[in-house]
């Protein structure tokens, strides 16, 4: 269907006022209100890596005639309002902590062995806690994990041990920690969270699955010595070899279980299943809507991933939880396709987030994309350089309205029209689902229905541009700025390719 048509059918259902009441009742979204887990105050996480010149990344954040964070940064990160900022991806593997503190001139430069380029550790450890703390987010370090068991890092000297690993625990938390002192920071910066390892089972060069757990005993002894309090990520993902893949989490569990709070995992190589894919360069550009579907189609991996680890934990009777620390839509050409800058982007991301939250129960930290920068298309943000306007890409944006549309306990979506994807939840007498519909030409009326519940008040909050193929930009920074409606009649349509946060008001 063109979009000629699209148009045709919103306008005609706006004309029209709604379906007959039968109709509505039949296709109402039905909720049980009873909570079924604590939704974690820590679930919307992004995560800052310095890229070299891939990306300008946390360089392009910086203000160096001001020497402070660009205000448009900060603002805008904080109206993305993430629970907790990680500190950390491939870069981890070489960052030395101690090169990023004590008086900004005298911090030498690093080469930048993944992305390239030098990085002049102008952010270190006091200015990411200071922002961490100016945005309302935890901050998550992932510390140099011996260099994930890299040799050339080794060589280089380039390795962090667990001595190391396990003074910055102290430098940042022990009240009476001289050195902090000595740098401008009389007290404790309180760091709760730490991960060891960063796609420690990717590729041939890095630590073997029992290494790896060795490792991370290691590690965590050594740092919670420092700090018993302290809450600690062991690394669980997938090695893939010539013999197949194989899930470290239930060796992970088994061995160093009583050292780990979480089992981190990513969610990438979310590439193309298909042979004849239009989610390739440009092609996607020729049939938005067969772009649309496959994109849906990919997000069922999601899906499976999930299930899969949940399962472990499941079989085991673990106590830890599961946190997916990096992840986002790998598309060709790599961290640099424009359809993720396009509302199309939205079939995948609103779907996936939304799988992350129906599983919260185990679910507890998640991601969608990778922070900030001025090059990559895979980031929340995207900065103006040199200076400029910082602004939220597609998944920047949807992350933003279901973070501020959302409850303190999860709840159960009974039934609704198979057109739309819905995750819910609720604080005492509201109700908040977020909602895809997944059509790409076709609108939804559909009623609420709380059981046991009366509903008195509907508000929703939604992005539905009339075009999918509406891209973000410098010209048009805040294109994807939800709406907000406060529904009057019992219903409410929800257009065509449209994610929307909806408040229900109970009586």
């Amino acid at each position: 269907m063109n979009e000629p048509t699209r148009r045709s059918v919103l306008k005609a259902g706006l004309m029209a006022g709604g379906l007959a009441t039968a109709a509505r009742a039949a296709n109402a979204i039905s909720i049980d209100p009873e909570p079924l887990f604590e939704f974690s105050p820590m679930f919307y996480m992004q995560f800052m890596e310095p890229l070299g010149v891939t990306d300008s990344s946390v360089e392009a954040s910086w203000d160096y005639d001001r020497d402070d964070w660009r205000k448009d940064f900060v603002d805008v990160t904080a109206d993305l309002a993430p629970d907790v900022m990680r500190w950390g991806g491939l870069y981890s593997r070489y960052y030395k902590w101690r090169e990023g503190i004590g008086p900004a001139r005298k911090r030498p430069p690093m080469y930048n062995y993944v992305w390239s380029g030098w990085e002049t550790h102008r952010v270190g450890t006091h200015e990411f806690v200071d922002f961490c703390r100016r945005v309302g987010a935890k901050p998550l370090y992932c510390v140099n994990f011996s260099g994930d068991g890299v040799e050339r890092y080794r060589k280089d000297n380039r390795w962090g041990d667990a001595k190391e690993a396990a003074d910055w625990v102290s430098y940042c938390n022990d009240p009476d920690n001289r050195e902090r002192k000595q740098n401008g920071a009389v007290e404790p910066f309180g760091i709760k969270l730490w991960q060891l390892g960063n796609e420690t089972s990717y590729g041939s060069e890095v630590f073997t699955r029992d290494t790896s757990i060795r490792t991370t005993i290691e590690f965590a002894k050594a740092m919670r010595e420092r700090d018993r309090s302290i809450q600690l990520l062991g690394w669980g993902d997938f090695a893939r070899s010539a013999k197949g893949a194989e899930m470290w989490a239930p060796e992970l569990l088994k061995r160093a279980g009583d050292h780990i709070d979480y089992v981190a995992f990513h969610m990438m190589g979310m590439s193309p299943r298909r042979e004849q894919t239009l989610l390739r360069g440009s092609r996607y550009q020729k049939d938005p809507a067969a772009a649309w579907e496959e994109l849906l189609e990919l997000s069922d991996v999601v899906e499976k991933r999930v299930a899969e680890f949940e399962q472990v934990l499941t079989d085991q009777r673990a106590r830890q939880l599961l946190t997916i620390t990096e992840g986002h839509l790998s598309l060709v050409p790599h961290n640099a396709n424009p359809l993720l800058l396009e509302w199309l982007s939205a079939a995948y991301h609103a779907r996936t987030l939304n799988i992350y939250h129906r599983h919260g129960a185990k679910v507890r930290m998640t991601t969608a994309a990778d922070f900030a920068g001025n090059r990559w298309t895979v980031n929340a943000v995207m900065l103006q350089t040199p200076r400029g306007i910082s602004y939220l890409t597609p998944v920047g944006s949807i992350m933003r309205l279901f973070k501020k549309h959302n409850g303190k306990q999860g709840i159960a979506v009974k039934s609704g029209h198979p057109d739309l994807d819905i995750a819910a939840s609720r604080t005492g007498d509201r109700v908040f689902l977020h909602v895809l519909n997944k059509s790409f030409n076709r609108s939804v009326e559909t009623g609420f229905d709380v059981a046991g519940k009366k509903v008195t008040e509907i508000r929703v909050f939604d992005i539905a541009p009339e075009d999918p193929r509406t891209a973000v930009g410098l010209d048009q920074p805040a294109v994807f700025s939800p709406k907000e409606h406060l529904v009057n009649a019992g219903s409410w349509r929800f257009p065509p390719t449209s994610v929307s946060a909806v408040e229900l008001l109970l009586g």
